[in-house]
């Protein structure tokens, strides 16, 4: 990789006596970030979308930069801000938080800060994202229990489904709803004291006040509040301290009726390495997942999206992108992106021709279908030397049973099927059995060395992506 500054316009680059030390080391980062994002990205986005990017204040912990358009920051805001935002932590050695305005605007575009709430606690502040409204999601038979259980929070927080626990993998839409609930409910009371944090910010807080005596504070700008929000909750499993303190600040909210929501990649029965007091206090109001959308639900997903961003997409435009994109919302999104930007490259129109060719090049040769139950039963008939119908069949034999488990946590870990789908397969058994075969095969390959290395060379071999 080159060590030459990429190259930009002399008087974006150009220090002066009056910029603080803090600009000038934000400057010298994003210099070293731009070198290793052009690696990543093709030279026509690299050029056109972050090169004109333009370091303008640092302040505290907040880097603003300034771009030439509300389409140029609806793209990096929508790509690469959580990409930019990692890298310059690494450089300037602390956490930052990246803000971005289209030039001329005083404020970042499309976002709006949380009021201040009307008792005098110091709730963290965060910004709400325009796009994460309730109008703009969109409901299908995947994600409608989600949807239903937010909207009636947001209603009427505190009083039905609280906790509210949402669980889906990543890119289908719960930190939406989370954002969708606080608006509503600012939206009202725009002095409403709020939380919305994720659990890894909450352990980076917790830390930092325990290591500096300010603790109190902590609780009273956690507790003090009418509604908490938080997201990727998983993230402090095996963190003993942090979930001792999540656990009494969930049993504080809820003793007084304040709104708790949260939100995981996984249901709170199978967050296994977390205290059983946490998952028994996350299962006791609404639990709803969000499964992958149907192709039609995706589609128009896709045109909402593309409305929103003022893209002309015609209807088989979006449904070939729908049927023929692999992967979760916001992979779709990004395709959508792609089309958008290749088609303002070359300067002409969004038709079938420029999505194929888009999907070819960026999707169709890295897309990995994801292997069926049938496929992941044979694959582990075969290792073991059992047939088919032996995994799936009645009998009790030990050698067989423990394969049987293993198929079980397999087909769960690569496809996210559910209990009772997976008995169906399965013999009809019922959703405990694939529960019990499940959990006795996570316990055994904590310990047993050899067990995780069957079982991750069957996963790979099955679902190369994993």
């Amino acid at each position: 990789m080159s060590s030459k500054p990429v190259d930009r316009k002399s008087n974006d680059r150009q220090l002066t006596l009056e910029e603080s030390d803090d600009l000038i080391r934000l400057r010298a980062a994003w210099e070293v970030c731009l070198r290793r994002l052009k690696v990543d990205m093709p030279s026509a986005w690299f050029e056109r979308f972050l090169v004109p990017l333009s370091p303008r204040s640092m302040v505290g912990d907040e880097a603003t930069f300034a771009c030439p358009s509300r389409f140029t920051y609806a793209w990096i805001n929508e790509r690469y801000v959580e990409t930019i935002q990692r890298m310059l932590s690494d450089e300037i050695g602390r956490p930052v938080t990246v803000n971005i305005l289209v030039e001329g605007q005083s404020k970042p575009t499309g976002q709006a800060a949380v009021a201040a709430p009307s008792t005098p606690v110091a709730t963290p502040s965060f910004r709400l994202v325009e796009k994460y409204q309730f109008e703009k999601f969109i409901v299908g038979q995947s994600n409608r229990l989600a949807f239903a259980g937010a909207k009636a929070v947001a209603a009427e927080p505190g009083t039905k489904f609280n906790p509210l626990f949402i669980y889906s993998r990543p890119g289908l839409g719960k930190t939406h709803l989370l954002h969708a609930i606080a608006r509503e409910i600012l939206s009202r009371n725009p002095r409403t004291p709020i939380v919305y944090c994720t659990a890894q910010q909450f352990a980076e807080e917790f830390i930092n006040a325990l290591q500096n005596n300010r603790l109190d504070a902590f609780r009273r700008a956690q507790r003090n509040i009418d509604v908490w929000l938080v997201d990727d909750i998983q993230f402090i499993a095996n963190k003993d301290k942090t979930q001792e303190e999540i656990f009494h600040t969930f049993n504080h909210l809820q003793q007084f009726g304040k709104q708790i929501v949260l939100c995981s990649d996984r249901p709170p029965r199978d967050l296994r390495v977390m205290d059983e007091r946490l998952r028994s206090r996350f299962e006791c109001g609404l639990v709803a997942d969000i499964q992958m959308p149907d192709t039609e639900t995706r589609c128009a997903i896709l045109r909402s999206k593309a409305e929103q961003e003022k893209v002309d997409l015609s209807l088989n435009v979006a449904m070939y992108m729908a049927e023929s994109v692999p992967g979760n919302i916001r992979i779709l999104e990004g395709a959508l992106t792609k089309v958008a930007a290749q088609a303002s490259v070359e300067g002409r129109q969004i038709d079938l021709d420029l999505a194929r060719q888009v999907v070819e090049d960026y999707y169709k040769a890295h897309a990995v279908i994801k292997p069926g139950h049938e496929e992941i039963v044979v694959e582990v008939a075969k290792h073991f030397r059992l047939s088919k119908e032996d995994l799936i069949g009645s009998s009790r034999k030990a050698p067989i049973v423990h394969a049987r488990h293993i198929a079980v946590f397999v087909a769960r870990e690569i496809t996210g099927d559910s209990w009772n789908h997976l008995g169906s397969f399965f013999g009809d058994r019922d959703h405990s059995s694939m529960i019990h075969g499940y959990d006795r095969i996570q316990s055994m390959i904590n310990d047993d060395k050899d067990l995780r290395a069957t079982v991750k060379m069957l996963i790979r071999n099955l679902y190369p992506m994993e």
